[in-house]
């Protein structure tokens, strides 16, 4: 594991759009495994620059995202379909044939489950998962407990991780939805490079718990670790509960 400790969140979040743009221009069709919440809003915002600054192209690239609510269909603003047109794929030339989300209104969730992970195989898999971290310590929407060796499914959201992404329902935990589809831990895993992304002080304890403590289906973060090209992104902030070992480890970036 790659471990890199910015100064600040703006810094980190160039750093992975710049990690993500690199995976771009090196692969002749790449397939990108995008994830959503306030962390990865400045990493989108600079994907869009770099396309719309220095041609950064998407014509040949192909997206799955981690996972979708149950209940909210494409066009609700509240849906991560919706995020993910609003702040990247209307600003960028990706083909919407390209573009892969969980369909959370599907009549069977479970064909829906599958087809996603087929579809995925049928793209050669993800050169490059985007990933946050939950309050939880939950990757995608993989809640503790989650086996490393889970697919896309159907899975219960926890009243925590309800609570922490109230801000799209009005502040009201209750209107989150509590169910979502999600990869699962296994389907990501199989992704060819993990970077994962987590920023400001309140994510520090969970940040910690995932590198330093057991790797453990309690937190599926802690899967990350188990793979051979997996890169750590954190600001000052987020870092700050690590073990001064750690952080002697990690690759420090100057101001």
């Amino acid at each position: 594991m790659r471990l890199i400790i910015m100064p600040e969140s703006s810094s980190a979040m160039r750093l992975a759009a710049a990690e993500i743009a690199s995976v771009m221009t090196s692969c002749a069709s790449p397939v990108l495994g995008l994830a959503t919440g306030r962390t990865m809003e400045g990493v989108y915002g600079d994907l869009v620059r770099l396309h719309q600054k220095q041609g950064l192209d998407f014509s040949s690239t192909t997206s799955f995202n981690l996972d979708e609510y149950v209940g909210l269909s494409a066009d609700d603003r509240r849906s991560y379909h919706y995020y993910m047109n609003d702040l990247l794929f209307r600003h960028v030339n990706i083909s919407q044939t390209n573009v892969h989300l969980p369909n959370g209104v599907a009549a069977d969730l479970a064909q829906e489950c599958a087809d996603y992970e087929q579809a995925i195989r049928n793209a050669g898999g993800i050169d490059l998962q985007l990933l946050g971290i939950g309050d939880t310590g939950h990757i995608g929407f993989n809640e503790p407990p989650s086996p490393f060796d889970t697919r896309t499914r159907c899975v219960t959201l926890n009243e925590r991780t309800r609570e922490q992404n109230a801000a799209m329902f009005g502040g009201d935990p209750q209107k989150v939805p509590d169910r979502a589809l999600t990869m699962g831990v296994g389907t990501i895993l199989e992704a060819k490079h993990l970077l994962l992304l987590a920023l400001g002080s309140a994510k520090a304890d969970i940040v910690a718990c995932a590198l330093e403590g057991d790797v453990t289906p309690q937190v599926s973060a802690s899967a990350i670790r188990l793979h051979d090209h997996c890169t750590v992104i954190l600001d000052e902030a987020s870092a700050s509960a690590l073990t001064e070992q750690t952080r002697r480890d990690a690759d420090f970036r100057p101001r």
